[in-house]
């Protein structure tokens, strides 16, 4: 005879806990779980890679360094020249290149050899990248420790990374010829902004590997989609940004009106259209392209301050914590551009605003991710 049941047991109690949710803690994560952590830190070396890479990247500009190579040379150019001779046969590259005949006529073999080991050493940088997604991609794949629906993923980072170097020399050849002293500003703002969006992607991979399988399926079913279509147009909208700081930076601009709220004591900059043909005044026009940041600016602050109110007003506490986080980044970053143009954007201040502009861009991500993934909390909050 069997034993009587409350009616307050619960379906299936009976049955044991094991075999429900399997040895990895649901059945939902049987099979996928994979080497998430050793990702997720094989992620984060790319993240720190990719971050030094723009900053040495910024550095190479700001000394004019980028043209001093004037050949791509994926595999052999890995070696810098060995001999005497070596370097003076790459000296006589450069000095076939505007930038040499314009501005530099007056180098040296000694002082085209300090430009030279900077752009040598934003490159060799790039191969480290590329042979550390390369070598922890094949590891992870060779040991079946990919999790289910990742591959694809890890390898789209490396298809990036492939592009990014393939733009690189694109933006480097519009530099070598004609009677250009420099590379052009819309090919610099295109080799930025994919940098960014492999740091984007590569943020938000470790955020998804940070969380179980189950928990993010849980979390999905209490997402807020209001609030995660306001943060996907403030993404949006801090990308357009960071674009048009890569075009004032490939021109200069931020160092040709060092007066704020102003330029040149008026709201609209003198000559803002005397390049012919007109379009190229939106690349090449200094004071056009840093009103352009400017207003642009104006209007991001303005839209993030309505994205902060709206994430605010959530009732989850992680989630109004990250968005805070975000607003605050955004502001600081508001505050040190102003500074850096009035102060004729020295190095440290440019490229401390360039970091700031990472910072930022991961914590948009961040807040758009706590959006769209809650983090579970108790009915309390």
């Amino acid at each position: 005879m069997s034993q009587k049941r409350s009616i307050f047991e619960e379906v299936g109690e009976s049955v044991p806990k094991r075999e429900v949710e399997g040895p990895n803690g649901g059945m939902i994560d049987r099979g996928r779980g994979g080497a998430r952590r050793a990702i997720r830190l094989w992620l984060f070396v790319l993240f720190a890679l990719v971050v030094l890479m723009i900053v040495v990247g910024g550095l190479t500009r700001l000394t004019d360094s980028g043209l001093s190579i004037t050949e791509w040379r994926p595999v052999s150019g890995a070696l810098p020249p060995m001999s005497v001779s070596d370097w003076q046969s790459e000296f006589a590259k450069y000095q076939q290149i505007p930038q040499f005949q314009i501005e530099n006529k007056g180098m040296t073999l000694a002082e085209f050899q300090v430009i030279y080991w900077w752009e040598w050493g934003h490159r060799q940088l790039g191969r480290v990248i590329g042979l550390v997604w390369a070598l922890g991609f094949a590891g992870f794949l060779v040991t079946r420790k990919i999790p289910v629906g990742w591959a694809g993923r890890l390898l789209l980072l490396g298809a990036l990374g492939g592009a990014q170097g393939a733009i690189g020399w694109w933006m480097v050849t519009s530099g070598l010829s004609g009677e250009r002293t420099a590379v052009a500003s819309y090919r610099l703002a295109v080799h930025l902004g994919l940098a960014f969006v492999i740091l984007g992607f590569i943020a938000w991979y470790a955020m998804l590997l940070a969380r179980p399988v189950r928990d993010l399926m849980q979390a999905r079913r209490s997402h807020e989609v209001r609030l995660f279509g306001l943060s996907t147009g403030w993404m949006h909208f801090a990308f357009l940004q960071i674009l048009l700081g890569a075009l004032v930076a490939g021109i200069d601009a931020g160092r040709s009106y060092t007066d704020w709220p102003l330029m040149a004591g008026s709201l609209v900059p003198p000559q803002m259209m005397v390049i012919e043909p007109w379009w190229r005044n939106f690349f090449e026009n200094p004071g056009t392209v840093q009103f352009i940041h400017r207003m642009t600016g104006y209007l991001l602050l303005a839209f993030s301050v309505m994205v902060w109110l709206r994430g605010r007003r959530s009732a989850n506490r992680a989630t109004r914590a990250a968005f805070n986080m975000a607003f605050v980044a955004l502001l600081a970053q508001i505050g040190l551009g102003i500074f850096t143009v009035l102060t004729a954007a020295p190095w440290q201040a440019a490229i401390a605003h360039q970091l700031l502009a990472v910072v930022l861009w991961v914590l948009i991500l961040r807040a758009r991710f706590h959006s769209r993934y809650p983090l579970a909390q108790s009915v309390r909050g």
